[in-house]
Protein backbone atom coordinates (compact mmCIF):
# COMPACT_ATOMS: atom_id res chain seq x y z
CA UNK A 1 0.00 0.00 0.00
CA UNK A 2 1.05 3.64 -0.68
CA UNK A 3 1.84 5.87 2.41
CA UNK A 4 -1.69 7.73 1.76
CA UNK A 5 -3.86 4.18 1.51
CA UNK A 6 -1.66 3.09 5.15
CA UNK A 7 -2.81 6.26 6.42
CA UNK A 8 -5.90 6.52 9.03
CA UNK A 9 -8.32 9.20 7.03
CA UNK A 10 -9.67 11.70 9.32
CA UNK A 11 -13.02 11.56 10.06
CA UNK A 12 -13.94 15.23 8.22
CA UNK A 13 -12.54 13.49 5.27
CA UNK A 14 -14.93 10.73 5.18
CA UNK A 15 -18.13 12.79 6.47
CA UNK A 16 -19.98 15.64 5.38
CA UNK A 17 -21.00 16.00 1.67
CA UNK A 18 -21.12 18.80 -0.99
CA UNK A 19 -24.60 19.49 0.00
CA UNK A 20 -22.91 21.14 3.16
CA UNK A 21 -21.76 24.12 0.80
CA UNK A 22 -24.59 24.60 -1.92
CA UNK A 23 -25.75 27.54 0.07
CA UNK A 24 -22.66 28.93 1.25
CA UNK A 25 -22.97 32.53 3.53
CA UNK A 26 -21.32 35.79 3.36
CA UNK A 27 -21.53 38.90 1.25
CA UNK A 28 -18.14 38.32 -0.23
CA UNK A 29 -19.15 35.80 -3.40
CA UNK A 30 -15.60 34.80 -3.94
CA UNK A 31 -14.23 34.16 -0.59
CA UNK A 32 -17.44 32.48 -0.03
CA UNK A 33 -15.94 29.39 -1.75
CA UNK A 34 -13.19 28.56 0.11
CA UNK A 35 -15.07 26.25 3.01
CA UNK A 36 -15.80 24.15 0.13
CA UNK A 37 -12.07 24.40 -0.92
CA UNK A 38 -10.51 23.26 2.50
CA UNK A 39 -13.12 20.33 2.95
CA UNK A 40 -12.34 18.97 -0.86
CA UNK A 41 -8.66 19.53 -0.16
CA UNK A 42 -8.78 17.42 2.51
CA UNK A 43 -10.06 14.77 1.24
CA UNK A 44 -8.06 15.44 -1.81
CA UNK A 45 -4.65 14.95 0.14
CA UNK A 46 -5.85 11.94 2.06
CA UNK A 47 -6.47 10.44 -1.54
CA UNK A 48 -10.23 10.71 -0.90
CA UNK A 49 -10.97 12.97 -4.15
CA UNK A 50 -11.08 10.89 -6.95
CA UNK A 51 -12.69 13.63 -9.06
CA UNK A 52 -11.13 15.46 -12.28
CA UNK A 53 -8.89 12.72 -13.63
CA UNK A 54 -7.78 12.64 -16.80
CA UNK A 55 -6.48 10.23 -19.31
CA UNK A 56 -3.55 10.07 -20.82
CA UNK A 57 -4.30 8.68 -23.96
CA UNK A 58 -8.50 8.04 -24.46
CA UNK A 59 -10.81 5.75 -22.96
CA UNK A 60 -8.94 2.23 -23.64
CA UNK A 61 -10.04 -0.58 -21.89
CA UNK A 62 -6.82 -0.26 -19.88
CA UNK A 63 -5.43 3.19 -19.80
CA UNK A 64 -3.34 5.28 -17.79
CA UNK A 65 -4.68 8.52 -15.87
CA UNK A 66 -3.95 11.07 -13.24
CA UNK A 67 -5.82 12.72 -10.82
CA UNK A 68 -6.25 16.36 -10.50
CA UNK A 69 -2.88 16.52 -8.38
CA UNK A 70 -0.99 14.90 -11.43
CA UNK A 71 -0.37 11.25 -9.47
CA UNK A 72 -0.65 8.92 -12.28
CA UNK A 73 -2.03 5.86 -12.21
CA UNK A 74 -3.03 2.64 -14.41
CA UNK A 75 -5.33 0.06 -14.21
CA UNK A 76 -8.42 -1.92 -15.97
CA UNK A 77 -10.95 1.09 -17.10
CA UNK A 78 -14.25 0.79 -15.68
CA UNK A 79 -14.73 4.45 -15.81
CA UNK A 80 -14.96 6.10 -19.17
CA UNK A 81 -18.48 6.39 -21.34
CA UNK A 82 -17.98 4.65 -24.28
CA UNK A 83 -20.28 1.73 -24.36
CA UNK A 84 -19.73 0.70 -28.02
CA UNK A 85 -16.08 1.30 -27.73
CA UNK A 86 -16.09 3.34 -31.42
CA UNK A 87 -13.88 5.99 -29.86
CA UNK A 88 -11.44 4.57 -31.10
CA UNK A 89 -12.53 2.78 -33.92
CA UNK A 90 -10.45 2.41 -37.10
CA UNK A 91 -13.38 4.00 -39.21
CA UNK A 92 -14.63 6.53 -36.68
CA UNK A 93 -10.96 7.59 -36.14
CA UNK A 94 -10.36 7.58 -40.40
CA UNK A 95 -13.50 9.89 -40.88
CA UNK A 96 -11.76 12.53 -38.92
CA UNK A 97 -9.01 12.80 -40.62
CA UNK A 98 -10.29 12.94 -43.52
CA UNK A 99 -13.46 15.57 -42.14
CA UNK A 100 -10.07 17.48 -41.48
CA UNK A 101 -8.30 17.43 -44.35
CA UNK A 102 -11.62 18.90 -46.24
CA UNK A 103 -13.22 21.03 -43.52
CA UNK A 104 -10.32 21.87 -40.89
CA UNK A 105 -11.96 21.70 -37.26
CA UNK A 106 -14.11 24.75 -36.49
CA UNK A 107 -18.12 25.22 -37.90
CA UNK A 108 -17.00 29.21 -36.65
CA UNK A 109 -20.83 29.76 -35.89
CA UNK A 110 -24.17 29.48 -34.41
CA UNK A 111 -26.83 26.98 -36.14
CA UNK A 112 -28.75 29.88 -36.44
CA UNK A 113 -26.37 31.63 -38.98
CA UNK A 114 -23.35 30.19 -40.76
CA UNK A 115 -22.23 27.39 -38.48
CA UNK A 116 -24.25 24.29 -40.32
CA UNK A 117 -22.20 21.88 -42.40
CA UNK A 118 -23.15 19.66 -44.94
CA UNK A 119 -22.78 16.57 -41.97
CA UNK A 120 -24.56 18.58 -39.29
CA UNK A 121 -27.91 18.62 -41.50
CA UNK A 122 -26.70 14.89 -42.68
CA UNK A 123 -26.84 14.22 -39.15
CA UNK A 124 -30.37 16.22 -38.35
CA UNK A 125 -32.19 13.33 -41.35
CA UNK A 126 -30.07 10.47 -39.90
CA UNK A 127 -31.76 11.22 -36.41
CA UNK A 128 -34.72 11.74 -37.44
CA UNK A 129 -35.26 8.76 -39.59
CA UNK A 130 -33.27 6.53 -36.69
CA UNK A 131 -35.93 7.25 -33.88
CA UNK A 132 -38.58 7.53 -36.67
CA UNK A 133 -39.44 10.68 -36.20
CA UNK A 134 -39.67 13.70 -38.25
CA UNK A 135 -37.45 16.68 -37.40
CA UNK A 136 -34.08 17.51 -35.25
CA UNK A 137 -32.20 20.06 -34.07
CA UNK A 138 -28.80 19.81 -32.86
CA UNK A 139 -26.98 21.44 -29.58
CA UNK A 140 -23.38 21.54 -28.55
CA UNK A 141 -23.89 19.24 -25.76
CA UNK A 142 -26.74 16.61 -24.75
CA UNK A 143 -26.56 19.07 -21.39
CA UNK A 144 -26.93 21.98 -23.87
CA UNK A 145 -29.85 19.79 -25.28
CA UNK A 146 -31.63 18.72 -22.04
CA UNK A 147 -31.31 22.17 -20.63
CA UNK A 148 -32.76 23.86 -24.41
CA UNK A 149 -35.10 22.04 -24.56
CA UNK A 150 -37.39 23.14 -21.44
CA UNK A 151 -36.25 26.59 -21.46
CA UNK A 152 -37.12 26.59 -24.83
CA UNK A 153 -40.48 25.29 -24.37
CA UNK A 154 -41.60 26.41 -20.66
CA UNK A 155 -42.39 29.93 -19.69
CA UNK A 156 -43.06 30.80 -16.40
CA UNK A 157 -46.95 30.10 -15.88
CA UNK A 158 -46.65 26.77 -17.28
CA UNK A 159 -45.62 23.63 -15.22
CA UNK A 160 -42.96 21.11 -15.27
CA UNK A 161 -43.79 17.57 -13.72
CA UNK A 162 -40.63 15.88 -13.22
CA UNK A 163 -39.28 11.86 -11.86
CA UNK A 164 -37.58 13.52 -9.23
CA UNK A 165 -34.07 11.26 -10.38
CA UNK A 166 -34.06 13.34 -13.88
CA UNK A 167 -30.86 14.58 -14.57
CA UNK A 168 -28.92 17.56 -13.85
CA UNK A 169 -29.70 19.45 -16.97
CA UNK A 170 -33.37 18.45 -17.22
CA UNK A 171 -33.72 19.99 -13.37
CA UNK A 172 -31.66 23.01 -14.10
CA UNK A 173 -33.57 24.06 -17.22
CA UNK A 174 -36.72 23.15 -15.31
CA UNK A 175 -36.02 25.41 -12.76
CA UNK A 176 -34.60 28.48 -15.15
CA UNK A 177 -37.76 28.28 -16.84
CA UNK A 178 -40.83 28.36 -14.47
CA UNK A 179 -41.65 27.92 -10.48
CA UNK A 180 -44.26 25.86 -10.70
CA UNK A 181 -42.31 22.46 -10.89
CA UNK A 182 -43.75 18.99 -9.63
CA UNK A 183 -41.43 15.95 -8.75
CA UNK A 184 -43.01 12.36 -8.69
CA UNK A 185 -41.42 9.39 -7.49
CA UNK A 186 -39.02 7.56 -9.33
CA UNK A 187 -40.98 5.38 -12.36
CA UNK A 188 -44.42 6.06 -9.89
CA UNK A 189 -46.55 6.67 -12.84
CA UNK A 190 -49.82 6.64 -10.90
CA UNK A 191 -48.23 9.64 -8.81
CA UNK A 192 -47.29 11.63 -11.86
CA UNK A 193 -50.95 10.96 -12.86
CA UNK A 194 -51.70 12.28 -9.28
CA UNK A 195 -50.27 15.20 -9.76
CA UNK A 196 -51.43 16.16 -13.59
CA UNK A 197 -54.67 15.67 -11.97
CA UNK A 198 -53.70 18.50 -9.56
CA UNK A 199 -52.87 20.58 -12.03
CA UNK A 200 -55.58 20.52 -14.58
CA UNK A 201 -58.01 20.95 -11.48
CA UNK A 202 -56.61 24.28 -11.13
CA UNK A 203 -54.94 25.35 -14.68
CA UNK A 204 -56.64 24.55 -17.75
CA UNK A 205 -55.12 27.03 -19.48
CA UNK A 206 -51.36 26.95 -19.65
CA UNK A 207 -48.61 24.45 -20.48
CA UNK A 208 -47.33 20.95 -19.00
CA UNK A 209 -44.35 19.19 -19.76
CA UNK A 210 -43.76 15.47 -18.13
CA UNK A 211 -40.04 14.83 -18.16
CA UNK A 212 -38.30 11.05 -17.85
CA UNK A 213 -35.19 9.23 -18.91
CA UNK A 214 -35.44 6.15 -21.25
CA UNK A 215 -32.30 5.31 -18.83
CA UNK A 216 -31.49 6.22 -15.91
CA UNK A 217 -28.04 6.45 -15.24
CA UNK A 218 -27.66 6.33 -11.80
CA UNK A 219 -30.34 3.36 -10.99
CA UNK A 220 -29.96 1.72 -14.07
CA UNK A 221 -33.69 1.44 -14.73
CA UNK A 222 -36.64 2.46 -16.88
CA UNK A 223 -40.59 3.82 -17.11
CA UNK A 224 -43.30 1.98 -18.74
CA UNK A 225 -43.25 4.65 -21.70
CA UNK A 226 -46.58 4.08 -22.94
CA UNK A 227 -48.00 4.65 -19.81
CA UNK A 228 -46.63 8.11 -19.46
CA UNK A 229 -47.38 8.99 -23.01
CA UNK A 230 -51.27 8.28 -22.38
CA UNK A 231 -51.28 10.00 -19.33
CA UNK A 232 -50.24 13.39 -21.29
CA UNK A 233 -52.81 13.07 -24.00
CA UNK A 234 -54.99 12.71 -21.18
CA UNK A 235 -53.69 15.60 -19.34
CA UNK A 236 -53.16 17.66 -22.48
CA UNK A 237 -49.82 17.72 -21.42
CA UNK A 238 -46.59 16.68 -23.68
CA UNK A 239 -43.92 14.29 -22.82
CA UNK A 240 -40.05 14.32 -22.94
CA UNK A 241 -37.97 11.47 -23.00
CA UNK A 242 -34.07 11.62 -22.33
CA UNK A 243 -32.35 8.81 -24.07
CA UNK A 244 -29.02 9.76 -23.40
CA UNK A 245 -27.59 6.32 -21.81
CA UNK A 246 -29.37 3.92 -24.00
CA UNK A 247 -29.78 5.10 -27.51
CA UNK A 248 -27.58 2.59 -30.16
CA UNK A 249 -26.68 0.09 -27.47
CA UNK A 250 -29.49 -1.20 -25.91
CA UNK A 251 -32.42 -3.15 -28.09
CA UNK A 252 -31.77 -5.34 -30.84
CA UNK A 253 -32.08 -2.90 -33.08
CA UNK A 254 -29.97 -0.02 -30.80
CA UNK A 255 -32.86 2.31 -30.59
CA UNK A 256 -33.17 1.72 -27.03
CA UNK A 257 -36.06 1.81 -23.94
CA UNK A 258 -38.16 3.71 -26.44
CA UNK A 259 -37.84 1.03 -29.88
CA UNK A 260 -37.77 -2.11 -26.81
CA UNK A 261 -41.14 -0.77 -25.73
CA UNK A 262 -42.90 -0.32 -29.03
CA UNK A 263 -42.52 3.23 -28.69
CA UNK A 264 -40.85 4.88 -32.02
CA UNK A 265 -42.00 7.77 -33.26
CA UNK A 266 -44.53 7.97 -30.63
CA UNK A 267 -43.17 10.16 -27.67
CA UNK A 268 -43.72 14.17 -28.19
CA UNK A 269 -39.95 14.99 -27.83
CA UNK A 270 -36.99 12.95 -27.38
CA UNK A 271 -33.58 14.21 -26.59
CA UNK A 272 -30.36 12.51 -26.36
CA UNK A 273 -26.25 12.91 -26.20
CA UNK A 274 -23.74 11.74 -28.44
CA UNK A 275 -21.49 11.44 -25.94
CA UNK A 276 -21.91 7.68 -24.47
CA UNK A 277 -22.36 5.69 -27.56
CA UNK A 278 -21.98 7.75 -30.20
CA UNK A 279 -17.60 8.82 -29.87
CA UNK A 280 -18.83 12.64 -29.83
CA UNK A 281 -19.75 15.59 -27.44
CA UNK A 282 -23.13 16.98 -28.60
CA UNK A 283 -26.95 16.62 -28.16
CA UNK A 284 -30.08 16.55 -29.72
CA UNK A 285 -34.29 17.13 -29.86
CA UNK A 286 -35.94 15.03 -32.38
CA UNK A 287 -40.03 15.79 -32.57
CA UNK A 288 -42.69 15.41 -35.41
CA UNK A 289 -43.24 18.84 -35.96
CA UNK A 290 -41.73 21.65 -38.03
CA UNK A 291 -42.76 24.60 -36.01
CA UNK A 292 -41.41 22.96 -32.94
CA UNK A 293 -37.99 22.60 -34.74
CA UNK A 294 -38.00 26.13 -36.04
CA UNK A 295 -39.39 27.46 -32.72
CA UNK A 296 -36.52 25.61 -30.69
CA UNK A 297 -33.92 26.72 -32.88
CA UNK A 298 -34.62 30.37 -32.25
CA UNK A 299 -35.61 30.37 -28.76
CA UNK A 300 -33.64 27.25 -27.14
CA UNK A 301 -30.69 29.59 -26.13
CA UNK A 302 -28.08 26.88 -26.12
CA UNK A 303 -29.12 26.32 -29.88
CA UNK A 304 -29.20 29.78 -30.89
CA UNK A 305 -26.43 31.36 -29.43
CA UNK A 306 -23.89 28.33 -29.19
CA UNK A 307 -21.41 27.60 -32.04
CA UNK A 308 -22.29 24.60 -33.86
CA UNK A 309 -21.09 20.96 -33.41
CA UNK A 310 -17.48 21.27 -35.42
CA UNK A 311 -17.73 19.19 -39.09
CA UNK A 312 -15.28 16.78 -37.75
CA UNK A 313 -18.24 15.85 -34.39
CA UNK A 314 -21.15 15.92 -36.98
CA UNK A 315 -18.95 13.85 -38.88
CA UNK A 316 -17.67 11.17 -36.93
CA UNK A 317 -21.34 11.02 -34.99
CA UNK A 318 -23.05 10.61 -38.20
CA UNK A 319 -20.16 7.20 -38.99
CA UNK A 320 -21.43 6.30 -35.38
CA UNK A 321 -24.53 6.42 -36.00
CA UNK A 322 -24.00 4.31 -39.47
CA UNK A 323 -21.95 1.53 -37.53
CA UNK A 324 -25.07 1.05 -35.09
CA UNK A 325 -27.57 0.68 -37.24
CA UNK A 326 -25.17 -2.50 -39.39
CA UNK A 327 -24.68 -5.96 -38.50
CA UNK A 328 -21.31 -4.77 -37.13
CA UNK A 329 -23.50 -2.32 -34.39
CA UNK A 330 -25.90 -5.38 -33.50
CA UNK A 331 -22.46 -7.74 -33.04
CA UNK A 332 -20.99 -4.88 -30.59
CA UNK A 333 -24.55 -4.64 -28.83
CA UNK A 334 -24.27 -8.31 -27.99
CA UNK A 335 -20.69 -8.49 -26.78
CA UNK A 336 -21.44 -5.11 -24.29
CA UNK A 337 -24.39 -7.28 -23.02
CA UNK A 338 -22.19 -10.29 -22.62
CA UNK A 339 -19.89 -8.15 -20.79
CA UNK A 340 -22.39 -6.91 -18.91
CA UNK A 341 -23.71 -9.67 -17.98
CA UNK A 342 -20.51 -11.32 -16.89
CA UNK A 343 -19.80 -8.29 -14.39
CA UNK A 344 -23.29 -8.67 -13.19
CA UNK A 345 -22.65 -12.42 -12.29
CA UNK A 346 -19.17 -12.09 -10.86
CA UNK A 347 -20.28 -9.08 -8.67
CA UNK A 348 -23.30 -11.19 -7.51
CA UNK A 349 -20.33 -14.36 -7.24
CA UNK A 350 -18.31 -11.94 -4.97
CA UNK A 351 -21.11 -10.76 -2.65
CA UNK A 352 -21.41 -7.63 -3.97
CA UNK A 353 -24.97 -5.80 -4.93
CA UNK A 354 -25.62 -3.27 -7.83
CA UNK A 355 -28.61 -1.26 -8.86
CA UNK A 356 -30.91 -2.25 -12.10
CA UNK A 357 -31.84 -3.99 -14.66
CA UNK A 358 -28.82 -4.89 -16.87
CA UNK A 359 -27.40 -1.84 -19.10
CA UNK A 360 -23.62 -0.29 -19.22
CA UNK A 361 -23.95 1.45 -16.43
CA UNK A 362 -23.54 -0.90 -13.23
CA UNK A 363 -23.68 0.59 -10.00
CA UNK A 364 -22.44 -1.07 -6.70
CA UNK A 365 -23.63 -0.61 -3.87
CA UNK A 366 -21.83 1.31 -1.02
CA UNK A 367 -24.24 3.01 1.06
CA UNK A 368 -22.08 5.34 3.33
CA UNK A 369 -20.03 8.17 1.77
CA UNK A 370 -17.24 6.89 4.21
CA UNK A 371 -16.76 3.52 3.39
CA UNK A 372 -17.35 4.45 -0.82
CA UNK A 373 -14.46 6.96 -0.22
CA UNK A 374 -11.94 4.36 1.33
CA UNK A 375 -12.85 1.88 -1.17
CA UNK A 376 -12.32 4.55 -4.32
CA UNK A 377 -9.17 5.91 -2.92
CA UNK A 378 -7.72 1.88 -3.32
CA UNK A 379 -8.70 1.35 -6.51
CA UNK A 380 -6.18 3.00 -8.49
CA UNK A 381 -3.05 1.08 -6.46
CA UNK A 382 -4.82 -1.96 -6.51
CA UNK A 383 -5.22 -1.65 -11.06
CA UNK A 384 -8.83 -0.43 -11.54
CA UNK A 385 -10.29 3.10 -12.45
CA UNK A 386 -13.54 3.35 -11.71
CA UNK A 387 -15.83 6.20 -10.53
CA UNK A 388 -17.25 7.03 -6.95
CA UNK A 389 -20.69 8.64 -7.07
CA UNK A 390 -22.08 10.53 -4.16
CA UNK A 391 -24.21 13.62 -3.44
CA UNK A 392 -25.43 15.25 -5.12
CA UNK A 393 -25.43 12.94 -8.21
CA UNK A 394 -27.08 10.44 -5.81
CA UNK A 395 -29.01 10.71 -2.46
CA UNK A 396 -26.83 10.84 1.02
CA UNK A 397 -26.40 7.47 2.49
CA UNK A 398 -26.51 5.74 -1.49
CA UNK A 399 -22.92 6.28 -1.89
CA UNK A 400 -21.68 4.04 -4.88
CA UNK A 401 -19.10 2.81 -7.24
CA UNK A 402 -20.07 3.72 -11.02
CA UNK A 403 -18.62 0.86 -13.22
CA UNK A 404 -19.38 1.34 -17.06
CA UNK A 405 -18.81 -1.17 -19.62
CA UNK A 406 -17.66 -1.02 -23.40
CA UNK A 407 -18.06 -3.95 -25.69
CA UNK A 408 -13.85 -4.10 -25.85
CA UNK A 409 -14.04 -5.37 -22.32
CA UNK A 410 -12.57 -8.51 -21.79
CA UNK A 411 -13.44 -11.27 -19.52
CA UNK A 412 -10.29 -10.68 -17.65
CA UNK A 413 -11.04 -6.97 -17.50
CA UNK A 414 -14.23 -8.37 -15.96
CA UNK A 415 -12.33 -10.43 -13.39
CA UNK A 416 -9.71 -8.44 -12.77
CA UNK A 417 -12.37 -5.35 -12.07
CA UNK A 418 -14.23 -7.84 -9.73
CA UNK A 419 -11.53 -8.64 -7.79
CA UNK A 420 -10.37 -5.60 -7.25
CA UNK A 421 -13.15 -3.99 -5.76
CA UNK A 422 -13.65 -6.83 -3.69
CA UNK A 423 -10.11 -6.81 -2.08
CA UNK A 424 -10.69 -2.80 -1.70
CA UNK A 425 -13.90 -3.28 -0.06
CA UNK A 426 -12.96 -5.89 2.28
CA UNK A 427 -10.02 -3.60 3.27
CA UNK A 428 -12.14 -0.51 3.54
CA UNK A 429 -14.90 -2.06 5.92
CA UNK A 430 -12.19 -3.12 8.17
CA UNK A 431 -10.31 0.53 8.21
CA UNK A 432 -13.73 2.05 9.22
CA UNK A 433 -14.20 -0.45 11.74
CA UNK A 434 -11.14 0.22 13.36
CA UNK A 435 -11.43 4.14 13.01
CA UNK A 436 -14.75 3.75 14.95
CA UNK A 437 -13.28 1.61 17.87
CA UNK A 438 -13.04 3.90 21.27
CA UNK A 439 -8.61 4.41 21.56
CA UNK A 440 -7.26 2.41 24.66
CA UNK A 441 -5.96 4.53 27.52
CA UNK A 442 -2.35 3.89 28.39
CA UNK A 443 -3.21 2.55 31.23
CA UNK A 444 -5.30 -0.10 29.35
CA UNK A 445 -2.41 -1.12 27.14
CA UNK A 446 -0.11 -1.13 30.08
CA UNK A 447 -2.03 -3.55 31.55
Amino acid sequence: MSDITKATAPTAALTGSMRDFRVPGGADLLKRTEGFFKWQDLRRQNGLWPFSRATEDGPNTICMAQDDRGNKMRGVNFASQDYLSLSSHAAIKETAKQTIERCGVHSAGSPALVGNTSYSVALERKIAEFLNMEEVVLYPTGWAAGFGVIKGLVRSADHVVMDMLTHSCLQEGANAATNNIHLFRHLDNEYCRNILTKIRAKDKENGILVVTEGLFSMDSDTPKLAELQELCREFNATLVVDVAHDLGNLGRIGRGHIGVQDMLGNVDVVMGSFSKTFASNGGFVACNSRAVREYLRFYSAPATFSNALSPVQAATILKAFEIVGSVEGRVLRLEMMTNILSLRDQLSEAGLDYYGDPSAIVCVKMGSEGLARLVSRRLPELGLIANLVEFPAVPKGAARIRMQVMANHSEKNIADAVRILKTAREEAEFELERSRQPAQSPQHVAA
